[in-house]
């Protein structure tokens, strides 16, 4: 049994959100929860909001419990990068770059396996 939670186009690099999921890999639902919570990176709310999502998913899709689950896939892939230019001295624009990405986290029931 596996349920998954997708966010696309979150206002942030791939870079950043790895930096934070390649603490939680693997983990207990529970356990990764609690690193979430006090982990200082604003990419750690993102991806708890998405880990809440795939845990209501499986609640609801296959009725286990949170205490059962462990996260078995997580990644961050890039998406659309956005254009923008700063204007600097003498009329020159300098390219300014806003990158996006995609998070995927799939959580499954341990006893399954």
């Amino acid at each position: 049994m596996e349920a998954k939670a997708r966010q696309t186009d979150i206002k942030m690099t791939a870079r950043k959100l790895r930096r934070v999921i390649n603490e939680v890999r693997g983990k207990a639902v529970k356990e990764a929860q609690d690193m979430l919570r006090f982990m200082p990176y604003f990419a750690a709310r993102v991806v708890e909001k998405n880990l809440k999502a795939a845990v209501a998913n499986a609640q609801e899709q296959y009725g286990v419990s949170a205490e059962s689950l462990k996260i078995s896939e997580i990644y961050a892939d890039e998406s659309t990068t956005y254009k923008r230019a700063r204007a600097r001295a003498q009329g020159r624009m300098y390219k300014r770059l806003k990158r996006t990405s995609h998070l995927t986290l799939k959580v499954s029931d341990t006893q399954s396996k």
